[in-house]
């Protein structure tokens, strides 16, 4: 457990002293930044293939009448370059765990469920806000069961989320067994369902550029040379990731049938989820400090986070691969924008060792990115 000393932590740190032409916004604001001097953004742009950088930034523009539109700008953005999703698939579980909810005339606020009798009950509400604020593993495993494989894939193609395919749990001792358990539901007290047991389809196997990945891993306890095998892994490519999150924050600028069938109570719920820190969700602070899932601006610091800024988001970390995807807003300054981002920092190569540059390059690049960008929107 880390011992954090807790000081208010503002906004003076986002460049306020920067000074960006109108010349230098207009061409590409994105590049502007990875072109910045700042350590923490070159040390991973001096090699950035072998991090196998990829960005995608959107800037938000309202006119006067509140009609959005959107600018995207891309870095090294390409779907066929794999790379591992890790907890980013926690947002498709929630949001299509709360839909087939929706299906059914049924809230997250009043229903239970369990595996089994003697299982624990499970409230939907408290396990999406863990899925969230602590990227809870057990969260997303027991939602899965709720929804099953099939409904995840089937759903998110309908929607034209692709590619994407949801393959197996999150560090889980069954992570592959497809067949999901018998689900019990409850309203208060009462049992109002049953839903049966599910075997999911198998997944072809990936082919895609970069899905063996290093020179050696982790396999009981020796080191196995060769490169890890991802080809079996889940699959959610940046783009679809990023569109993802922007269907949940502005469905009316999508057409009915690539929208999630949210209520908007339930809707306002999962983005209450996202952008609220762990404290302000009722877990410990010591243990989960402020910015233990925001990489974007926050993320290299433990200090108690006092600022405007809201950042709804998901991030990943497993296998050396850092993934953050995020709608940053600060209405105070006028902010809003989104930023997807997915790095590797995995100097030795060996997978699987927990040996990864997270805290020395990884989270710090993602935070200062975070902060040019929101200094560029504040410009614009």
């Amino acid at each position: 457990m880390l011992n954090i000393k807790y000081i208010f932590f503002s906004i003076p740190f986002l460049c306020s002293s920067c000074v960006i032409s109108n010349n230098a916004l207009k061409s590409n604001p994105l590049n502007l930044v990875l072109e910045s001097q700042n350590p923490k953004i070159q040390v991973v742009m001096d090699n950035a293939r072998e991090h196998e950088l990829q960005i995608i930034y959107t800037q938000i523009n309202r006119d006067k009448d509140g009609k959005i539109s959107f600018q995207d700008y891309q870095y090294n953005v390409n779907s066929k370059n794999y790379f591992y999703p890790a907890s980013t698939v926690k947002l498709p579980i929630a949001l299509l765990a709360v839909e087939k909810l929706n299906s059914m005339n049924l809230t997250t606020d009043s229903i239970h469920f369990r595996f089994d009798e003697k299982r624990s009950s499970l409230h939907f509400q408290k396990e999406i806000s863990k899925l969230f604020a602590l990227s809870d593993n057990d969260a997303a495993n027991n939602l899965i069961e709720f929804t099953g494989f099939d409904y995840i894939n089937s759903k998110m193609k309908e929607k034209g989320l692709v590619p994407f395919s949801l393959n197996h749990r999150l560090s889980s001792t069954n992570s592959s067994n497809k067949i999901t358990s018998s689900i019990l539901l409850y309203k208060n007290d009462n049992l109002i369902a049953e839903l049966p047991s599910l075997k999911g389809k198998n997944v072809k196997a990936l082919h895609l550029n970069s899905t063996k990945k290093g020179i050696g891993y982790l396999e009981n306890d020796s080191i196995v040379k060769g490169a890890f095998d991802f080809s079996a892994k889940n699959y959610y490519p940046l783009e679809t990731l990023h569109s993802t999150l922007k269907r949940l924050l502005f469905p009316q600028e999508f057409k009915l049938n690539e929208r999630f069938n949210l209520n908007e109570t339930d809707r306002q719920f999962i983005l209450s989820s996202m952008y609220q820190l762990p404290r302000e969700q009722g877990f410990d602070a010591k243990e989960f400090y402020d910015s233990y899932c925001k990489f974007f601006i926050f993320g290299d610091t433990t200090d108690t986070i006092n600022s405007s800024i809201k950042i709804y988001n998901k991030i990943g970390q497993a296998y050396g691969t850092l993934t953050d995807c995020a709608y940053i807003n600060d209405e105070k300054n006028g902010v809003e924008f989104m930023v997807t981002a997915t790095l590797l920092v995995n100097k030795n190569k060996i997978f699987n060792d927990g040996i990864y540059e997270y805290d020395e390059i990884g989270i710090p690049f993602l935070a200062e990115l975070g902060r040019q960008l929101y200094t560029i929107s504040k410009s614009k």
